[in-house]
């Protein structure tokens, strides 16, 4: 029996899946995979299109950019349409498109955010502490997309070794949208001054320098984990006792 087309349904038109298109956020220097979900494409294609210059990137399976890390990504009977961005930048930041080419098109946009983790040492770059007490370095990892695989610690280039016959060496890690790693070294001898680097696996790397010191009175002082003072913190509570000091003698 034939069927008249006539009386066929028609076809459903493009229909985007924003759950399955959403904002991206990649490191610098690796890849970014954008990615739209069109059903029903049927003869339509799909363009990705970079909203900062207005510049076509790809029709369907071609890339239309003499910029070779972009790249255009589908699989038959796939649903995806993907842009590709290899050793992706922080100028690549910024809204693209994905158009249907329906009439009027249809499109959906999608941020694209890229970050360069930040490394750092709380209390850096030079941290004194008395002998005999306990050093707390901590190592702070934020604007990372997803937190580092791990973070090892370094003494003057040597890794260090949570169980050595030094002991007394605990490192606490918490992972999350901001990362920190603890590194806490007891009862603190001259042998354990030096240069400490925190080396997380997906940011770059960031140290301090530790002065285990024997009764010295230097220009920062760092006692046994309750809190840092930097010679400039020190010259302004002098200049504040100065003030208070004047104003006592004023008043009387």
């Amino acid at each position: 029996m034939d069927v008249n087309p006539a009386t066929l349904p028609p076809p459903l038109p493009p229909q985007l899946d924003p759950s399955h298109s959403t904002d991206v956020t990649a490191l610098a220097d690796k890849t970014a995979i954008l990615n739209c979900r069109v059903h029903n494409i049927a003869n339509k294609t799909v363009s990705w299109i970079r909203h900062r210059d207005i510049h076509l990137l790809t029709v369907g399976r071609y890339t239309y950019t003499s910029d070779q890390r972009f790249r255009a990504l589908h699989e038959d009977d796939s649903d995806d349409w993907v842009l590709k961005i290899n050793y992706v930048q922080t100028r690549d930041s910024g809204m693209y498109e994905c158009q249907i080419s329906t009439t009027p098109p249809l499109s959906h946009f999608i941020r694209l955010n890229v970050v360069k983790p930040h490394t750092h040492i709380l209390g850096g770059p030079d941290m004194y502490i008395n002998k005999g007490s306990t050093i707390n370095l901590t190592c702070v990892v934020e604007f990372s997309p997803e937190p580092p695989d791990f973070i090892y610690w370094n003494h003057n280039n040597k890794i260090i070794s949570y169980d050595s016959t030094r002991g007394g060496v605990t490192v606490i890690i918490e992972k999350g949208d901001v990362t920190t790693s603890s590194l806490l070294i007891q009862k603190a001898q001259p042998s354990d001054s030096g240069r400490y680097d925190c080396n997380p696996s997906n940011a770059s790397p960031a140290n301090v320098t530790v002065h285990v010191l024997n009764g010295e009175h230097p220009a920062a002082m760092q006692h046994g984990g309750q809190g840092t003072y930097t010679s400039s913190s020190l010259k302004n509570i002098l200049s504040l006792l100065a003030v208070l000091l004047g104003l006592h003698t004023l008043l009387q």
